[in-house]
């Protein structure tokens, strides 16, 4: 039976079986004595993974924990290593405290932006105490289990020229080029994604994985890792009010189930 945990800053709900979904972008709120930094353009929160806790409600029917954060990315990114640095090098990046949008347009008033010492209290605040409950959860379900899998899920307008070009694959699995997963569990991962013929998809492409698929998947210490990064059109229309569709999310989960499904029909080797 999931057990339920509230703070101020997320929602973990415990389950039975070794996987644990963290939705790190699906917060929508700005702290009241912050939200007069920032433009009024930003207080929309549009870069927001919308609406993935309701398309992920389903994990807890399969026994899976969910972690679920309350604070929107514009107030700091919990998928951004704690030393800020580029996740993508070479590329454009947004930063542990974002001061852009995915268009590239700044999103605090004319000299509002975090300093330093901001920063670091953002990340005190906000940042550690998500990972501190993604580090215990997962520790807790390697104890029980003998191995852990993290489930990283997120969502992005298919088109941001600022961030990639063309458009993007319907389905973005990220490993860190086999790195944060056993190969195995990559294989059996990427079997469903091209078994499916609803969607386009590709492994390891622009999006590897962030800052929490890369530094919590360390598959020879029986924790695993994946990023799956989808297009919001999969779910719903990308233009306001950013509602979810009923019909796309219909034709989305039995995908999504799939592949969380296949997470905990697999093992790792002995």
């Amino acid at each position: 039976m999931n057990t339920l945990s509230n703070t101020p800053s997320f929602t973990l709900s415990r389950g039975t079986r070794p996987l644990l979904v963290s939705l790190p972008h699906v917060g929508r709120q700005i702290p009241p004595h912050l939200q007069p930094l920032y433009t009024e353009r930003a207080l929309q929160v549009e870069d927001t993974d919308w609406h993935l806790d309701e398309v992920y409600a389903f994990a807890r029917e399969l026994g899976a924990s969910l972690i679920v954060p309350v604070y929107s990315r514009f107030v700091i990114d919990l998928n951004r290593p704690p030393e800020n640095t580029p996740m993508y090098a070479g590329a454009n990046n947004t930063e542990l405290c974002p001061t852009r949008f995915f268009t590239g347009e700044p999103l605090y008033r004319e000299g509002c932006a975090p300093t330093p010492a901001q920063v670091d209290e953002r990340r005190a605040t906000y940042w550690q105490p998500y990972h501190d409950a993604l580090q215990a959860e997962l520790a807790r379900l390697k104890a029980e289990h003998g191995h852990a899998v993290l489930f990283d899920g997120h969502s992005i307008k298919s088109e941001l020229p600022w961030l990639f070009e063309g458009k993007l694959p319907d389905l973005n699995l990220g490993t860190a080029e086999g790195k944060s997963c056993a190969p195995s569990l990559r294989a059996r991962l990427g079997e469903v994604l091209q078994a499916q013929t609803a969607f386009t998809q590709v492994v390891d492409g622009r999006f590897k994985g962030g800052h929490i698929t890369r530094h919590y998947g360390q598959p020879g210490q029986g924790v695993h890792a994946v990023q799956l990064e989808m297009c919001w059109s999969t779910y719903m229309p990308e233009s306001p009010p950013y509602r979810v569709d009923a019909a796309r999310t219909a034709r989305l989960q039995p995908v999504l189930r799939a592949l969380l499904q296949t997470t905990l029909d697999w093992a790792p080797k002995v």
